[in-house]
Parts: C-alpha cells; sequence; structure tokens
C-alpha cells in the first residue's frame, strides 16, 4: 500500500487576511481585474487567484496588511470596493 487513503482529503487553502489554513470551498476566492480585487464565488474567472474568509474581519486584516496586491502579484493598491459589498452581502 502506498499510505493513501480511499478519501480524498479537501483541498486547504491560507486566507490573506488571518493567514488561518482552511477547506478551500468554506474560503472566497479573490482575483485581480483590472484595478480592483473582484470576488469569485465559482472560482471559474481566469488569473492568480487569493483566498479569503467571508468575513468583514478578515478583509479588513488583509487591507490592513496589504496582502491583497501581494498574494495576487500586482503592483500598487487595488480598490477592495467591491469585494467589501460581496462579503457584506454574505454575512447578512
Amino acid at each position: 500500500m502506498s499510505g493513501r487513503t480511499r478519501a480524498r482529503a479537501c483541498p486547504e487553502r491560507t486566507c490573506v487576511g488571518c493567514r488561518e489554513r482552511a477547506a478551500k470551498p468554506d474560503l472566497l476566492r479573490i482575483v485581480a481585474v483590472g484595478g480592483e480585487c473582484a470576488p469569485d464565488p465559482r472560482g471559474t474567472l481566469p488569473g492568480r487567484g487569493a483566498y479569503l474568509h467571508p468575513a468583514l474581519a478578515c478583509l479588513d486584516l488583509a487591507v490592513r496588511r496589504r496582502a491583497l496586491p501581494r498574494a495576487l502579484r500586482v503592483p500598487g493598491p487595488l480598490d477592495t470596493l467591491a469585494l467589501r459589498h460581496h462579503v457584506e452581502q454574505a454575512t447578512q
């Protein structure tokens, strides 16, 4: 036996806000479109993605630490207004 189990493990990703690891379906994928952060709930948009808990606390941490441009590998700041609106709608 190779040591693998029959059940497939759920992939894990790290939240760019709080830096905690979580299951991929529990996190929101974010991509850079133009000069803004776009939420990608289905995970189908092209480009490099970063993952974030859909919570305002994690979003605020990511913005304060300037983690989004670094994780998405884009120069300069990104507009997070659309992302903030999406997270606020998800938490209601």
